[in-house]
């Protein structure tokens, strides 16, 4: 065999070998086993890097083996639109998940799925503060002062920081301020921005790197940075927002994809999402102690629900986020 067909078959074994591994993230369905690939935004990767090979133990998971993909949750959700192989997809907010729908990726009727509607975490929105909070930060109103740097990530990528914006803008709201002064009040936060990394994650890390005074994040990123070490405080303003972050299975995954969803949404996978600060989903397993219920809290459905939130304060064309980050000279593409 020449040089030239020894490299033509070693060319031929490589793109077999990239197909077989593409096509290997699905369910297997029947049997004792089954390759399951999950897809996820970036913040629940310590938690899933415990909870999969705990299902991996149970007999529903038996047999099973993963791969898995974190990301911000608007890349990820284009990268399953876009061919990646997905059995589960746990994004950061509904609208992702409704991508997957509108492209019939993922069934309409996935909140169905689960006696907790599709949601398999909660959080609130918080403020990370530098240890011992030398600018004194206590809420809202201290985001918008002179010399307060921010750092949040980009709402056009980050399904962590539609979060943020809707915590900061309903915060007005619940203050008694009208909808203009609420919006009013996102252009001067905005202005005190001073990074808007992809994700929630690339946003701690760089907080934690030292850029910024307040890093609006999940409550569970705060806690997840301490736990591994960081010298910063937080503080859970009494106007925030509930956050819940959705989980599906794809329409083309097998049985073993819905058993590893309704064993994510039961007490022993909630209680490692609530070892790595989540809210759990389960009532009974939330800490009062360790995770008080904000005076003020409100969620989504104060402001009509994620569709009428995206068209209003996300669309990429015209809207209020569209605006501000314009004026900013910030890429809403």
């Amino acid at each position: 065999m020449n040089s030239t067909t020894k490299s033509s078959v070693l060319v031929l074994l490589v793109a077999c070998g990239l197909f077989i591994a593409a096509c290997g993230g699905s369910d297997s369905g029947s049997g004792g086993g089954g390759k399951l690939s999950l897809v996820a935004y970036s913040t629940p990767k310590e938690a899933y890097d415990e909870i999969v090979p705990a299902f991996e133990k149970t007999a529903a998971g038996k047999g099973t083996t993963f791969t898995t993909s974190y990301g911000n949750s608007g890349d990820q959700a284009r990268a399953v639109i876009s061919g990646l192989p997905t059995d589960i997809a746990a994004l950061s907010l509904e609208p992702d998940i409704t991508k997957l729908v509108d492209d019939k990726l993922v069934s309409p009727g996935w909140q169905s799925a689960t006696s907790t509607k599709g949601i398999v975490t909660h959080s609130v929105v918080a403020l990370a503060v530098r240890k011992g909070n030398p600018k004194h930060i206590t809420g809202w109103a201290d985001l918008i002062k002179p010399g307060v740097q921010v750092v949040t990530p980009n709402p056009f990528t980050s399904g962590g920081a539609r979060w943020n914006i809707m915590a900061a803008y309903g915060a007005q709201i619940q203050q008694g301020k009208t909808e203009a002064q609420a919006t009013d009040y996102l252009q001067k936060l905005f202005k005190n921005v001073a990074s808007q990394d992809k994700s929630a994650r690339e946003a701690l890390q760089t907080f934690t790197g030292g850029k910024g005074d307040v890093l609006i994040s999940y409550e569970n990123e705060a806690l997840t940075a301490i736990a591994k070490g960081q010298k910063l405080d937080y503080v859970i303003p009494d106007e925030t927002i509930l956050i819940e972050n959705p989980i599906a299975v794809t329409t083309d995954a097998g049985p073993k994809a819905k058993a590893f969803v309704d064993y994510a949404v039961s007490k022993p996978a909630q209680k490692i999402f609530a070892a790595k600060g989540y809210r759990s989903v389960i009532p009974s397993l939330v800490d009062k102690t360790k995770y008080p219920d904000p005076p003020k809290e409100f969620n989504i459905t104060k402001f009509g629900g994620w569709a009428t939130v995206m068209k209003k304060f996300f669309d990429p064309k015209d809207s209020v986020m569209q605006r501000i980050e314009k004026g900013l000279g910030v890429s809403t593409g």
